[in-house]
């Protein structure tokens, strides 16, 4: 199986950016935890401190798949439509060229 990689990118509702924030900084522990994970990284936008994103990567699909199935993350989706504008941009990618 290929490596899956996936970037999640998250607008904060007005007011909300910080709480966001710390949502999404809650899922980070126990997602790099979980067997398939090879990282998971969260970023804020330097130009707006209301755009977050997950930059994350996984050994394979079915790692990806067992983590959007995880109680912490579908927790975190429940608390989503409160601090989110809008619903989030996932990107599904798989390496076409590696560096060696």
């Amino acid at each position: 199986m290929s490596q899956v990689t996936n970037l999640a990118f998250f607008r904060a509702r007005r007011g909300q950016s910080e709480a966001l924030g710390a949502a999404l900084a809650a899922l980070v522990e126990p997602t790099r935890l979980e067997a398939g994970c090879l990282n998971y990284d969260l970023h804020r936008s330097v130009d707006d401190a209301d755009v977050w994103f997950v930059y994350e990567n996984w050994r394979s699909p079915e790692g990806f798949d067992a983590h959007m199935l995880s109680e912490h993350l579908q927790t975190f989706l429940k608390a989503t439509p409160d601090l989110v504008a809008r619903n989030p941009l996932h990107l599904n990618a798989t390496s076409i060229f590696k560096l060696e």
